[in-house]
């Protein structure tokens, strides 16, 4: 009995972590309007689209080129969110990182850390990518609350 229990607490937990990654391809293709929120919970989420060459001679290749363009694009558009948060005292991360090399290596490890939550592929090879840094890791490697 003890053992379903524990069974059912850890298929529910997983449910809830996997829960509210939104599907961003559509049909095969990436829609129009694209719908983000920046702050999901306790999270940063941010989404990147990556393409490739299509003269590659492999859909493996393409696909891998797509996804990886996609990550870094997604850790991009992290960083900008996470340069526009305000810490306690009023002053910016963007601020901070200017003056501090440490806490920008710090920053840098931790959108270079963060967690890929899905990758979807579109028809012609492209891919979504969304990336999730929970916003308590942040705070902890810089040292820092967050308003």
């Amino acid at each position: 009995m003890r053992t379903a229990r524990w069974m059912v607490l850890a298929a529910v937990a997983c449910l809830a972590g996997c829960a509210g990654v939104e599907s961003r391809v559509r049909g095969g293709k990436v829609p129009q309007t694209l719908d983000q929120k920046p702050v999901r919970g306790g999270f940063l989420e941010a989404i990147g689209i990556g393409a490739s060459d299509p003269a590659l001679p492999t859909e493996t290749q393409r696909k891998a080129l797509a996804r990886d363009a996609a990550i870094v694009k997604a850790q991009y558009e992290l960083l900008s969110m996470v340069k526009g948060v305000t810490m306690e005292g009023g002053v910016s991360v963007s601020r901070a990182l200017e003056t501090d090399s440490v806490l920008a290596a710090k920053v840098n490890a931790a959108i270079v850390g963060a967690e890929v939550r899905k990758s979807e592929f579109t028809a012609d090879n492209g891919c979504v990518v969304t990336l999730r840094l929970p916003k308590q890791r942040l705070e902890e490697l810089m040292g820092v609350r967050f308003q």
